[in-house]
């Protein structure tokens, strides 16, 4: 398998990865397992693990309008937009990056880039990050630092383009009050 996996974590030191419950009903897995992201979707996740983010991507069947009008004339191959109200815990935390040995994991979502293993894992490398904004600049995304998420959210919901939307649960409420926005996170 030609693929490298990761697990980015605040803790330092996992020696082990044991399989686990999925967080979220939106997993759209059961049973126990161990997560793991592969490195084309590795900036989704080069962030405090509860800060709020909305990422997207072209896909081949992307509209041109929705290009145009989401990716903004960017050159890069993904956006990655976050609340200005996070960039102070950015700028100060550090994160670690496990990498795995891709052997024993299954692909569950190949627009999010999630893979899972039923068994534990044992990491093959640690790598302390201390600059995260400096980490997700060495991939091809553009960093968009929003005052509010929610209408990028609904716009990237309605496209054509490959998005992941991660912790809205911990965003700033919007002004208009949830019940503007479905589905709720």
């Amino acid at each position: 398998m030609n693929v490298r996996l990761f697990h980015i974590s605040d803790n330092p030191g996992i020696k082990r990865f044991d399989p686990q419950s999925a967080l979220h009903r939106s997993a759209r897995q059961e049973g126990l397992m161990v997560w793991a992201i592969d490195y084309e979707h590795l900036p989704n996740y080069l962030l405090p693990r509860d800060c709020p983010r909305v990422t997207f991507f072209v896909k081949p069947e992307s509209s041109p309008g929705d290009i145009k009008r989401l990716m903004g004339g960017t050159s890069a191959r993904r956006v990655v937009a976050i609340e200005s109200i996070w960039l102070p815990e950015v700028q100060k935390q550090c994160l670690y990056r496990y990498e795995f040995n891709p052997a024993g994991f299954t692909l569950v979502d190949e627009v999010a880039g999630y893979w899972i293993s039923r068994q534990p894992v044992i990491p093959l490398a640690m790598i302390k990050i201390n600059n995260i904004l400096s980490a997700l600049l060495e991939h091809d995304i553009e960093l968009r630092i929003m005052s509010s998420l929610w209408k990028l959210r609904e716009e990237v919901i309605k496209s054509t383009l490959g998005f992941s939307i991660i912790r809205m649960n911990k965003a700033q409420l919007p002004p208009e009050g949830l019940a503007a926005y479905h589905p709720l996170p």
